[in-house]
């Protein structure tokens, strides 16, 4: 080699790389990050809602009336996050509904099936949402007494339709805003046989995750 070759390769090896240099360089796929959401609430939640029902009016072919009355009851709740926009949870509520001829109580257990439409997840746009509205279906029974008449069923078949909005004030605690369709399958009155109790149901309550 060539004393002049040897000096060229010399000066090339200490010289400095500028910002313009044809240097090879390697292509790295880039991990968007993921919503954070899932890992700051907890996977589980306990928690309760006062319901304020409106119970819906009834006139048979007979011509006998009912009116409905709007009652108070609570629920409890529990359940589990399967993925960051879908849960389950189970239900049980101590559901009063009054009539101007006869009361009924109902002990009831639902299954919830919930969507949260958290954007986050969806599109990885916002990575603190805080106000998640959500839709859901449930399903169970009513074990039912009644006050003033009688009744054939004292388990009938509840189905609810439900939608509201979740506040996250916090990793821990959420207050949950709501209304649901409750429709429970006729439990055979004597007083009016094809009669089934139908509520509109104004919620407001909390929930604990951990």
């Amino acid at each position: 080699m060539k004393i002049e070759t040897k000096f060229l390769l010399a000066m090339l090896a200490v010289m400095p790389v500028t910002a313009n240099a044809d240097i090879p360089y390697r292509v790295e796929q880039t991990v968007m990050p993921q919503s954070d959401q899932i890992q700051e609430l907890g996977r589980f939640y306990v928690g309760g809602a006062y319901n304020l029902s409106g119970w819906n009016d009834y006139v048979d072919d007979d011509g006998v009336a009912l009116r409905g009355r709007t009652t108070s009851s609570f629920d409890v709740v529990a359940g589990g996050r399967v993925t960051d926009i879908f849960r389950i949870e189970a239900n049980y509520a101590r559901t009063v509904a009054n009539w101007d001829a006869f009361d009924l109580v109902a002990d009831t257990a639902m299954v919830n099936f919930i969507l949260d439409a958290r954007i986050d997840a969806l599109y990885q746009l916002f990575y603190n949402q805080r106000i998640v509205p959500y839709v859901g279906l449930g399903g169970g029974a009513a074990w039912n007494t009644v006050d003033g008449t009688s009744v054939k069923h004292d388990i009938s078949p509840v189905v609810a339709a439900l939608a509201g909005v979740g506040f996250e004030l916090g990793p821990w605690f959420t207050l949950d805003i709501g209304y649901r369709y409750m429709y429970m399958f006729t439990p055979q009155f004597d007083y009016v046989a094809d009669f089934a109790p139908i509520a509109h149901q104004l919620r407001a309550g909390v929930r604990l995750n951990f």
